[in-house]
């Protein structure tokens, strides 16, 4: 490594999942699953969404955007576990790890400003109904896109401004299957008391911050639609559920990683399974099951494909 940081470790060790021969297929089997399912399902909304012209509206514009980030999400961490499973030695360079940590801080970033976006547009589409497509326009939208980028970019900088220069002198392994802030200050050979305190206030102090606003302008918004007739908010309340599970099952793992007094290393492991492999493909199909349109939209592509093949047999046969 250059001097600049003082650093003699190069690479780092990761532990990965389990030792055990058994737990490592099963966690084979189960990772390769839901990660080919997590690239499948966004994938497949992002093509719904671009190709239906019944929704091209500023929600799914949202929605499909989620999509993209959630597949980068889980292609930072998923591939490499998935491969680092079955190998005795599982070694990621210094410059390996902090990209891995700014990827995902960048990405996770990204994401939180787009839920909080989706919730402004819930917000804007029921209690604002006739200024909708005037607050939400095309313009608005780009707008949102390239904040919520450059939050995520500013949130990852601003963490890694503080890691790259720490010296790295000795210890080099990762109680982990993945790199990430909490496990890699831990192996500093210096005092880090003031950096974990501002890790814990950019990652979960901001986390926790974001995630009770949401919370709390979602049962704004249920409360608005109290008032609303019950056929008008039985589409809207579907809606938003899909909404607020999301918001649980993104926060919930970070709120735990950054602001666990005394973590549990395999509570972690799990939490972080969950994070990188379940979560993005949760997403899709909470969106999918809790949404009439979306649901309608992929039935009409799954018929126009089987038309497409059914003619492409026939110029064959």
């Amino acid at each position: 490594m250059s001097g600049g940081n003082h650093s003699v470790v190069s690479e780092f060790v990761l532990l990965g999942l389990s030792s055990s021969w058994e737990i490592q297929l099963l966690l084979f089997c189960f990772s390769c699953l839901f990660y080919m399912l997590s690239m499948t399902g966004n994938l497949f909304i992002v093509v719904t969404v671009t190709s239906d012209p019944y929704l091209h509206s500023p929600m799914y514009f949202l929605l499909a955007n989620l999509s993209i980030i959630d597949l980068i999400f889980c292609s930072i961490a998923a591939p490499r576990m998935i491969c680092d499973l079955f190998r005795k030695q599982k070694v990621i360079s210094f410059r390996g790890c902090i990209a891995q940590i700014f990827f995902s801080h960048a990405v996770g970033g990204t994401e939180m400003v787009l839920l909080i976006a989706m919730a402004f547009d819930r917000y804007v589409a029921i209690c604002k109904p006739l200024h909708y497509l005037t607050v939400m326009s095309p313009r608005m939208c780009i707008f949102i896109l390239v904040v919520a980028g450059t939050i995520g970019l500013t949130h990852s900088l601003t963490q890694l401004a503080f890691v790259v220069h720490l010296p790295f002198c000795g210890p080099n392994v990762l109680d982990s299957f993945y790199c990430d802030l909490p496990q890699l200050i831990k192996l500093a050979c210096t005092d880090t008391y003031k950096l974990k305190f501002m890790v814990t206030a950019n990652s979960g102090f901001i986390s926790l911050g974001a995630f009770f606003l949401l919370i709390l302008s979602y049962v704004f918004i249920l409360v608005t639609l109290q008032k609303h007739p019950s056929g008008a908010s039985s589409k809207a309340l579907s809606t938003l559920s899909a909404h607020i599970i999301v918001v649980i099952l993104f926060f919930g793992p970070l709120i735990f990683f950054y602001l666990s007094p005394s973590p549990s290393t395999h509570l972690d492991k799990f939490l972080a399974i969950f994070d990188a492999v379940l979560t993005p493909f949760l997403n899709p199909v909470i969106y999918t099951l809790r949404n009439r349109e979306m649901k309608m939209a992929m039935r009409r592509m799954f018929c126009q494909l089987m038309t497409f093949r059914q003619k492409i047999t026939r110029w064959l046969y």
